[in-house]
């Protein structure tokens, strides 16, 4: 393989996409600061691009019941199925697993003097929330995501 493939394998991240049920290889969304401010809201830049949190209970998915899929507000993965969604009680959207483990990636975030699992969405790196092991089953696990990082769409 030359150089020229492997650096452009490198720019390619696997995604699995709901609409044709495969994984596909994408090309990784990679922008400036001021390219992100140019596509997204303040909030979603404060969000998605410098780890923010919204504020419990007055987000937009917090209480939000429709079926579809929630995308990756900044490049448009697709992250979390309304099948997933579960009222954890604790004011944003939560979800007992993702689409695919393909799609989300995790690391460790010890930001306010406290030990998580940021989660991160693979394509772009935009900041969604953080998982915790106290979700209900099958994985018990809960994908606390932030509303301002998502993009709902109707099925």
């Amino acid at each position: 393989m030359s150089v020229t493939q492997a650096g452009a394998m490198d720019n390619k991240v696997p995604i699995f996409v709901e609409k044709t049920g495969r994984v596909e290889l994408l090309d990784r969304m990679e922008k400036t600061d001021e390219e992100w401010r140019a596509v997204l809201t303040k909030n979603q830049f404060e969000v998605a691009r410098l780890a923010g949190t919204e504020p419990a209970f007055s987000n937009k998915y917090h209480d939000f019941h429709e079926r579809g899929t929630y995308h990756c507000v900044c490049c448009s993965t697709d992250l979390f199925s309304s099948d997933a969604k579960f009222r954890s009680g604790t004011g944003w959207p939560s979800f007992y697993a993702p689409i695919s483990d393909l799609n989300v990636k995790t690391m460790v975030d010890k930001t306010d003097g406290l030990v998580r699992s940021e989660v991160l969405c693979t394509r772009c790196g935009a900041h969604l929330g953080h998982v915790f092991d106290d979700g209900p089953p099958p994985t018990h696990r809960r994908y606390c995501a932030n509303s301002a990082a998502l993009r709902f769409v109707k099925r």
